[in-house]
């Protein structure tokens, strides 16, 4: 089973990326929400420039933000620069939808743009809103077609798990993994304790973030004071909630979900243990089913999150 790991694009995750392909990870994966992070395409092809080996992934792409056409030319140019290196997720948008006030995007509106945009990967000619469109670019200005980039789909239910079936390289979930896929990839979050350490503030600065984005999701209601959460929230203005909610996501802590996270429950909610436990735990996920385990770094120190994670999955440095 392969070990990643997953970053906000920003100038500092450029230089994190570098050092998981030094410590040995996989692939890097990238978010896509441009009300929070930086671009998405524009941080990878940073780090393509820096790093010669490791993978390079979206986790997740919202097809609403790009027409079908910029997204395959944007997987065509990366392509290009980092041959066989590059992987595609896409999702509904659960943080690059709701950041914007926005609702996931349906599950027929997925399929109809994962097929589009396979079909202009393959040089094909797809009616587009009405018009016939293809990648007609010159020669050497991107991968040569047919561009063989994996798309896998992010999804949990199963209505976006038929569409991985249907559509996918494989799937991409939270958490738990999903048996039945060629290529099962789980986004975890959390934090490797120390022999001896118990939940602390580091612990809560380190995993929190990854918690309070379920507090921001639909599952707020079933995790712990989930209800006074979605009170507190209703402080705010309906029409700017959403931009108070998602302050620092997955980054670091905001202001307001900070009561909500103590530190024995961001330790029994996450992907957090000393070595031996998350190893247990990884051989655990691999049993059912997962074939890459994702974690995304936050907190003061991700290259101390980063390094003790590889120890974890007892990488060999490069």
């Amino acid at each position: 089973m392969k070990l990643s790991a997953a970053f906000a694009p920003s100038p500092d995750a450029i230089d994190h990326a570098v050092l998981a392909e030094r410590l040995g990870y996989d692939r890097a994966w990238f978010s896509d929400s441009p009300a929070l992070y930086a671009d998405i395409w524009v941080t990878m092809a940073r780090v393509a420039d820096r790093a010669s080996r490791i993978g390079l992934g979206t986790a997740v792409l919202i097809p609403n933000l790009r027409h079908p056409m910029t997204q395959a030319a944007a997987i065509a140019t990366l392509e290009q620069q980092a041959p066989g290196r590059v992987a595609v997720a896409l999702g509904t948008g659960f943080t690059g939808r709701l950041a914007m006030g926005q609702k996931p995007l349906s599950w027929a509106y997925m399929r109809r743009y994962i097929s589009q945009l396979r079909a202009l990967l393959a040089g094909e000619t797809v009616e587009i809103e009405g018009a016939q469109a293809q990648m007609i670019h010159p020669d050497g200005c991107v991968a040569d077609r047919p561009v063989r980039t994996p798309i896998i789909v992010g999804a949990n239910g199963p209505k976006g798990l038929d569409v991985a079936r249907e559509l996918g390289d494989g799937v991409m979930c939270v958490m738990n993994p999903q048996p039945g896929f060629d290529w099962c990839a789980v986004l975890t979050f959390g934090t490797v304790l120390e022999d001896g350490e118990q939940p602390s503030e580091r612990v809560v600065e380190a995993a929190g973030p990854g918690l309070a984005a379920l507090y921001h999701s639909q599952l707020a209601p079933m995790l712990p004071r989930g209800v006074e959460y979605k009170a507190m929230l209703e402080q705010f203005p309906a029409e700017t909630r959403h931009l108070r909610m998602h302050e620092r996501h997955f980054v670091a802590i905001n202001d307001h979900d900070r009561p909500f996270l103590d530190p024995a429950t961001v330790a029994q909610l996450s992907f957090t243990g000393t070595r031996a436990q998350l190893r247990e735990r990884l051989k655990a996920m691999e049993a059912a089913g997962a074939t890459e385990v994702i974690v995304h770094t936050a907190g003061p120190d991700i290259e101390r999150e980063l390094t003790a994670f590889a120890q974890v999955g007892e990488l060999q440095p490069a």
